[in-house]
């Protein structure tokens, strides 16, 4: 595990994941109304830019070794 990556990895999960939950499901959230869907689908919308940006560095580092 390389924690430089793995940090990034989560800075990028809560940025995005956050700014994508605001889009997704803000006015649901602004107005009290959380359904019980959202108990998956806020996590996924996390855990997918998180998954997109670990990939991406340990693909960048395997290609980076090969040169």
């Amino acid at each position: 595990m390389y924690r430089p990556m793995l940090r990034r990895s989560l800075y990028t999960g809560l940025v995005v994941g956050t700014a994508l939950t605001a889009i997704n499901h803000g006015v649901a959230l602004a107005e009290g109304r959380f359904v019980a869907s959202m108990l998956w689908q806020i996590p996924l919308t996390y855990a997918v830019p998180f998954c997109v940006a670990t990939w991406g560095g340990l693909s960048n580092g395997r290609a980076e070794r090969h040169r």
